[in-house]
């Protein structure tokens, strides 16, 4: 598809439409279809829950490591590393269809990690650096949601014919390549595809003290968050399994991608007006209830609501927070992208470990969501006294 025919505001959002397909691929499926796959896997006894802990916590590993290995890259290699990221995550997918290797599965999910980090990095310096189309960004970021949705929704087909788990990666390979079949041709457009295009203005929000305490405290509120938001993106259909009559737990994940598709238009519109301190204050608490819900009841109201609550913030924590990561990058010596990142990852990689170790004393994941709500306040409470 050439966009040089259309009128520049279409350019514009045809351009967004393909750096969110790259996203829907690299983090909705590479990412986060796991999650919704994970409870047929442990039925077949292909993983135990332990190797599926450690699988969940080696595809964390892979993501943070690719990106710190992406934190130089440039705009002008970002068409290729794109194009590149969805092709491994689409052979990433492809392999679980045929393993039945514990260690194996582990290893390809830690690459579907990276794999997923270089396509948020390259897809982010694709269209924002790139095609200089900075205003596209919420639409962009809301493919993660949408990605978690689509490929929920083929997990759920798959689950309904009675298909094995390799089967079931098999269709979402296949509705991934569409996908990237879509876009492909829209990857390859010139970087001065938007010359014409007359980007609207907005007024940004002043943000508060530009202090290295501000920056240190941003870093453990964004560590906290990443451990906050993991137990449930990893684990909500496997701990709803048996518990929901007359539906498939993992339609409640399709309701937490779907959740998180709207959010990053409603963050960002809401950091412009509300400020940052307040906004991520917000956010944080309203997460953690979200988080906490389903230890009280694995009622199905309690489980839709605890999967709209975190969709709808876990991806607008990430809007919030990377700007101000860069507005306070001058303060500190070291990159603070690349910190917050690695904080992040952090908190992604202990939470699965942590929630793995709590299920083996107590039988039950209850306490995990607990410890991760907790977590959440308490980057609430850090947030609110910057």
């Amino acid at each position: 598809m050439s966009v040089l025919k259309y009128r520049p505001e279409i350019r514009a959002v045809l351009l967004s439409l393909a750096a969110c397909g790259v996203l829907i691929i690299g983090m909705g499926y590479g990412r986060f279809a796991f999650t919704g796959v994970m409870p047929v896997m442990l039925h077949e006894h292909i993983l135990s829950l332990n190797e599926g802990n450690v699988a969940a916590s080696a595809n964390y590993t892979g993501y943070l490591i690719g990106a710190l290995l992406l934190s130089k890259a440039r705009p002008s290699d970002a068409r290729l590393l794109c194009q590149g990221s969805v092709l491994a995550t689409l052979a990433a997918i492809v392999a679980l269809a045929w393993l039945r290797s514990p260690l194996a599965i582990i290893v390809v999910r830690g690459m579907a990690g990276l794999c997923s980090a270089v396509s948020l990095i390259s897809a982010s310096l694709w269209l924002l650096q790139h095609m200089k189309h900075a205003h596209g960004a919420p639409l962009m970021y809301a493919g993660v949601g949408l990605g978690i949705f689509l490929s929920a929704e083929f997990i759920a087909l798959g689950k309904a014919l009675m298909l094995t788990s390799q089967s079931i990666w098999l269709l979402c390979a296949v509705s991934a390549g569409c996908i990237f079949l879509l876009i492909f041709r829209l990857l390859n457009s010139p970087p001065e595809t938007l010359i014409h295009y007359h980007r609207p203005t907005s007024a940004v929000a002043s943000g508060g003290t530009e202090t290295r305490s501000a920056a240190y405290r941003l870093l453990m509120v964004y560590g906290l968050a990443g451990f906050g938001y993991i137990i449930t993106a990893t684990y909500l259909p496997l701990f709803l399994s048996g518990s929901l009559s007359g539906i498939d737990p993992v339609q409640i994940w399709a309701v937490f991608g779907l959740a998180a598709v709207p959010s990053c238009f409603f963050w960002h519109r809401l950091v412009m007006s509300r400020g940052y301190r307040q906004s991520l204050l917000l956010n944080l608490c309203i997460q953690a209830v979200g988080v906490i819900l389903p230890a009280f009841s694995h009622a199905l109201l309690f489980c839709l609501i605890s999967a709209l609550l975190v969709g709808f913030t876990f991806m607008g924590t990430v809007t919030l927070a990377l700007p101000e990561a860069k507005r306070l990058a001058g303060v500190v010596s070291f990159n603070m992208i690349a910190a917050m990142t690695a904080a992040y990852g952090v908190g992604q990689i202990a939470g699965p470990l942590i929630a793995g170790a709590l299920y083996a004393a107590t039988g039950s994941f209850n306490p995990s969501l607990g410890a991760a709500a907790a977590a959440l306040l308490a980057a609430a409470a850090i947030a609110w006294s910057a």
